[in-house]
């Protein structure tokens, strides 16, 4: 057999050592292989091998091994560390086997020098660490300095555990938690109770928490072992913070002594908040509060009901109050303000939201979705109050009081006193008969405001919007009989805006950036042709106006008042823009049809075609060589499509008359079966007049000028009488103290009024102002001719009124014509249902022009014997 091979120390620096362990190394032979060891467990450890070789001698097995002692610490002897500093060189020996391998059997391996640790009673090492962790906890709950480091503490919490000792240490530690928080807590603060009012004595109970919650970190950490080992795998026990915790709650705060009066506290800091402006000082205490009822698990079931309880009562009583003593507007404010406040302090204090949201709902039922609370936010006259004093701000408040539940919709009961609010403001703007002329300006800057509150203060609501809408439409197309319509049941607005497109398209009316008010602009000053500024200014000004054209019903009183506008912007040639003048017959023709603006187009073509006819009649004359020694413009008008112009008896001057005679001729030779019929009062001439302080120009109508003609002869001191005057111009009453009027009392006075005064009678004399003088060279005297009189503004009215009821004859002679037989009922619902595109027609009139076609025998009554009244058509 050969021999074994001496066993080498193996290396820490070995390719397949990892911890520096240390490995025996055996020859090859199978007696070495039956012998090898694996040493690969770390030193610290001990290997017993119960498999000991019977045929091998104990010396041979004591050399065998010689092992140095390791440094290790004694935990269970009680004298401290015992530490083996003697460091032997391991050896090991290999005896020479007595037989064969099979007749020796397995060997004993004995390590040398191997001395057994000496053990000590667990019993007495248990009641140590146990009176060690004792004298701790009481100088932790007394707030004393520990007799025992962190360290050495923690050790032996761990050994306990590991011994099994977990459940005795979590009860003894449970039963000191609760003797010490009953001695050092709850004795101190009930000592202080009756002394401390309730804020104090939360206060308190806060800085005994806090406390508390300190001691309690130092267990914890002490005893984390216990909680992380045992505790964690036992459901059914609170962890060591959990159970500080309830302890102080079982303790401190459920007993009826102390909790009262935390609550009270917490609730009278919460009332003195409202009631004084905010406090950071406060609140910082009412966080902390809430984090220590939070942290109690008390927040739910003590702190919410009580404070929800109070807070209910405190808003009722706080509605009611308000409601009695404050109008609409100051209510809303208030209100408002009060939710904001309470939201902000759920938020701020940390309270959970459901606390916010039950908060939101109780300030809802009480300040809005009760019926008295609703009746005062809904109230017409308080709304309209609103309304008329521009509080935006209030509005917009009252909006998002009645919005804040869409559930309940509420806002929509608004459009009630929206509609109110418009309806009247809105009939007492077009019924105010001493501003008639502002009414157009009033009625853009009402609709102007209402769309801007519609946006701005209800967020375009579409319900409100519909209101806005349909409120406009109703008080803009109210008529009454009155002498703003002379009698008629026309609708003034119709009138009016189409005197106000026409002061729009002469250029003299001004509208300042952002606003729709506008202001009349001096009548006699020269108008700029129209520029690309201009241009732009007068289509805002249209699509201003337009808004207020499309709530018309019945567009004939607009029509006929714009045809007459119309004529004497061509005529007198007072159009800003032609391009703007095109642009609102494409606006109107886009809005109306082209049936509406077919006239118009065809004034316009008229115009055109008179330009034509004057060239031609240029060049005739140019061609006889005899051209009159004035200078002739006339304008051929189709009298289907221009207005009607009363006949006015004037004596032209000859000259004039021998030209108009010249033009009439040329027609006719270029027209023949035509009829030419003048309208002197619709021309306006130039004439130069030579005066003592200047030449000027004077820009006149036909009237004027035959009546400054009259002057042209005699000397400036020679006066004419106003019988004369009239002798000569053959003018009635009522022109000629117009025209007088306006030559001798207006702005500019070329003649001069005996006896001096703003009315003409037929008792004065006129001469010429020789004193007259003005900067201008060119001068226009003129606009009391564009200006309307009343009685053209009465005869438009009637005529108007009259087509209307032929209108609606026709409409009821057709409706009869198809049905032969109908009930009045009926009839009366149909034929506004025919004419409603003209505007609704009073059953009244229905009934009269029903009437006047019985008497005409284009039908008949005939009443049958269930008393239905029934109409038949006469063929």
């Amino acid at each position: 057999m050969p021999r074994a091979k001496p066993l080498r120390e193996s290396s820490g620096k070995e390719p397949n050592s990892r911890h520096s362990k240390r490995a025996a190394s055996f020859d090859d032979s199978p007696s070495a292989r039956r012998s090898s060891v694996n040493s690969e467990e770390s030193p610290t450890k001990r290997i017993k091998l119960d498999h000991q070789p019977a045929s091998i001698p104990s010396s041979s097995i004591n050399n065998m091994y010689n092992f140095a002692k390791p440094n290790h610490v004694d935990l269970t002897n009680g004298n401290g560390p015992a530490v083996m500093t003697k460091v032997q060189k391991p050896s090991f020996t290999m005896a020479k086997p007595v037989g064969t391998a099979s007749e020796t059997g397995p060997r004993k391996i004995v390590v040398k020098n191997f001395r057994k640790t000496p053990r000590s009673d667990p019993e007495k090492y248990i009641n140590g660490v146990s009176a060690q962790l004792d004298a701790a906890l009481s100088a932790i709950l007394a707030d004393e300095k520990l007799p025992h480091s962190n360290e050495e503490l923690y050790r032996g919490v761990e050994n306990l555990c590991r011994q099994g000792r977990a459940p005795q240490l979590y009860k003894s530690l449970r039963e000191k938690c609760h003797e010490g928080i009953k001695t050092y807590i709850e004795k101190p603060l009930l000592a202080q109770a009756s002394t401390l009012d309730d804020a104090a004595m939360l206060g308190a109970v806060m800085g005994a928490w806090e406390t508390w919650n300190s001691r309690l970190k130092t267990i914890r950490s002490i005893y984390f072992f216990l909680d992380r080992s045992y505790l964690l795998n036992s459901p059914s026990l609170p962890s060591i913070e959990e159970m500080g915790t309830n302890e102080f709650r079982d303790i401190i705060f459920l007993p009826q002594p102390l909790r009262s009066r935390i609550l009270n506290g917490v609730c009278g800091l919460l009332a003195a908040d409202r009631e004084t402006q905010h406090d950071e000082k406060r609140r910082y205490v009412l966080r902390k509060a809430v984090r220590m009822f939070h942290a109690l698990s008390v927040y739910t079931s003590s702190f919410e009901p009580e404070f929800l309880a109070r807070s209910s009562s405190y808003f009722s009583s706080w509605s009611d109050q308000k409601a009695e003593s404050l109008d609409l507007a100051h209510y809303i404010d208030e209100s408002v303000k009060l939710i904001e406040d309470e939201l902000e302090r759920c938020s701020s204090l940390g309270l959970d939201s459901t606390t916010q949201k039950t908060i939101e709902t109780y300030l809802l039922d009480l300040l809005v979705d009760q019926e008295d609370r609703q009746k005062k936010l809904l109230e017409t006259k308080g709304v309209s109050q609103l309304l008329k004093e521009d509080k935006e701000d209030t509005l917009r408040r009252l909006y998002s009081l009645l919005d804040w539940r869409e559930s309940t919709n509420l806002s929509e009961k608004l459009r009630v006193p929206f509609e109110a609010y418009i309806s009247e403001n809105g009939s007492d703007i077009i019924f105010d008969e001493a501003r008639e002329h502002e009414m157009v300006p009033r009625l853009l800057a009402f609709k102007s405001k209402l769309d801007l509150i519609w946006k701005k203060c209800f967020r375009e609501h579409e319900g409100l919007g519909h209101s806005l809408r349909e409120a406009f439409e109703a008080f803009i197309n109210k008529s009454k009989r009155s002498t703003m319509t002379w009698g008629t049941d026309n609708p003034k607005p119709g009138e009016m805006i189409a005197k106000y497109v026409n002061l729009i398209l002469e250029g003299r009316m001004k509208v300042s950036s952002g606003h729709a008010n506008a202001t009349r602009a001096n009548n006699n000053e020269d108008v700029d042709m129209a520029s690309e500024d201009e241009d732009a200014e007068i289509t805002k000004q249209l699509d201003q106006v337009l808004e207020l054209f499309r709530f018309l019903h019945g567009k004939a009183v607009f029509e006929a008042f714009y045809k007459k506008a119309l004529a004497k912007r061509l005529l007198l040639n007072r159009s800003a823009s032609a391009d703007a003048e095109k642009s609102m017959l494409t606006r109107l023709a886009s809005e109306c049809g082209a049936g509406f603006t077919h006239n118009l187009e065809q004034m316009f073509k008229d115009m055109e075609l008179a330009r034509e006819e004057v060239k031609s009649y240029n060049l005739m004359l140019d061609e006889r060589d005899k051209r009159p020694d004035i200078d002739l413009t006339v304008s051929v008008l189709s009298s289907s499509a221009w207005p009607s112009y009363p006949e006015i008896t004037l004596n032209i001057p000859r000259n004039v008359q021998q030209a108009a005679t010249l033009f009439e001729e040329h027609y006719k030779q270029r027209h023949s079966g035509r009829k030419l019929e003048w309208k002197h009062s619709q021309a306006h001439c130039q004439l130069k007049a030579v005066l003592p302080k200047g030449v000027k120009e004077f820009v006149v109508s036909s009237l004027q000028a035959v009546t400054l003609l009259l002057f042209s002869n005699p000397s400036s001191n020679d006066e004419l009488s106003y019988v004369q005057i009239q002798a000569e111009t053959g003018l009635d009453d009522i022109q000629l103290k117009r025209t007088l009027q306006s030559l001798a009392c207006g702005q500019y006075r070329v003649l001069r009024k005996n006896p001096k005064g703003k009315e003409v009678n037929t008792d004065d004399t006129f001469s010429v102002n020789a004193n007259f003088s003005h900067p201008k060279y060119r001068i226009k005297i003129n606009n009391i001719q564009a200006q309307e009189t009343k009685e053209e503004n009465k005869e438009t009215h009637e005529r108007v009124a009259a087509d209307r009821h032929f209108e609606t004859q026709a409409a009821i002679v057709r409706i009869m014509k198809g049905r032969k037989t109908i009930t009045h009922a009926n009839l009366v619902v149909e034929v506004i249902n025919a004419t409603k595109s003209r505007g609704v027609l009073d059953q009244a009139d229905i009934k009269s022009n029903i009437e006047k076609l019985i008497d005409k025998d284009y039908m008949e009554r005939e009443e049958r014997d269930d008393g239905l009244n029934v109409y038949c058509y006469v063929a």
